[in-house]
């Protein structure tokens, strides 16, 4: 397989530093550059976190850029308090990573983003872990990337499992329902990675402590960040036996649609705040007749999937 040309949209968390390690160390990833965005922490914060986390990894070459830094109907971001519980304050467990000497790239994440979709193409994989402010602002400023775009992977939504955030809404999905909608009813060639399969995907301490025992750095600080994670989970009563790989998983569906079975449906997203329907992502009755333009992920490999993918940061830790 050609190495795939990859654009991380990350508002840097634990799992998305997962994902961003993840996909530094695939064979068949060129990492071309990270989009920072709000959700987990503010985007200033998420962009530092991808600089730090890149630098460890001996990434030093791979570009941040600026998102937004709020919703499409708000004029300004709060971190809420279960994501700064799950995440710590500095969003990854407050661990301390070595900072990085780099700073953000000049170019603004949106232009950036277009400027990649026209000159890869079919070449190009996007992948938002959080909010789809970026892109949704993006197909707005030209409309013509929705279809340039080779493949568009999200990490985000729940079609067929409750929400994390409300009975029917998925955190990413919660920070800006509006912008959700308009991507699942423009981007071509979707593929929705929710809580549906991710949930499915744990990590345990007992993956953390290979990591310590390779006596590196990046093993020691990605073992803290992780525990922070799996001590979250537990704590919180989100699940006791371990920590799900929700961004990581993102990653490897883009670049191996195998490990997880897809349900092909051309969706939207509510946002009637009124009637509470707010952020739940479901089929769009409108367009049941109409070729699909993305697909969800309804079933998964775990067992495969958590294998490869201690396999790969035992890899990239080293």
């Amino acid at each position: 397989m050609s190495r795939k040309k990859m654009i991380l949209d990350l508002d840097t968390g634990i799992d998305d530093a997962l994902a961003l390690a993840y996909a530094i160390g695939h064979d068949d990833i060129d990492l071309i550059g990270i989009i920072a965005t709000y959700g987990n922490a503010l985007t200033n914060v998420t962009a530092k976190n991808s600089l730090d986390l890149l630098d460890l990894l001996g990434a030093h070459d791979v570009p941040v850029f600026i998102g937004e830094s709020h919703s499409s109907t708000t004029t300004d971001f709060t971190v809420m308090p279960i994501s700064q519980a799950i995440h710590g304050q500095n969003g990854i467990g407050d661990v301390e990573v070595a900072a990085s000497t780099r700073s953000v790239d000049s170019q603004n994440g949106i232009d950036f983003l277009i400027e990649a979709a026209h000159q890869y193409k079919d070449e190009l994989i996007y992948l938002p872990t959080g909010p789809l402010t970026n892109l949704a602002k993006a197909l707005e400023k030209d409309p013509s990337i929705a279809k340039l775009i080779g493949q568009t992977t999200l990490m985000g939504g729940a079609l067929t499992v409750p929400g994390n955030v409300t009975p029917f809404t998925e955190a990413n999905i919660h920070q800006d329902p509006e912008a959700a909608d308009y991507v699942f009813k423009n981007q071509e060639n979707l593929t929705m990675v929710g809580l549906d399969v991710t949930l499915r995907t744990l990590l345990t301490k007992k993956h953390t402590q290979e990591w310590r025992d390779l006596g590196t750095t990046a093993g020691q600080n990605y073992a803290d960040i992780m525990d922070y994670y799996i001590d979250a989970y537990y704590n919180l009563d989100i699940d006791k036996k371990g920590a799900a790989l929700h961004d990581p998983l993102a990653v490897a569906v883009a670049v191996d649609p195998s490990y997880v079975t897809t349900l092909d449906l051309n969706m939207q997203v509510t946002y009637d705040q009124e009637s509470g329907d707010y952020g739940r992502t479901i089929g769009d009755k409108a367009k049941l007749l109409e070729p699909t333009i993305s697909k969800a992920a309804v079933l998964v490999d775990q067992d495969r999937f958590v294998s490869d993918f201690q396999q790969m940061m035992l890899k990239v830790l080293a």
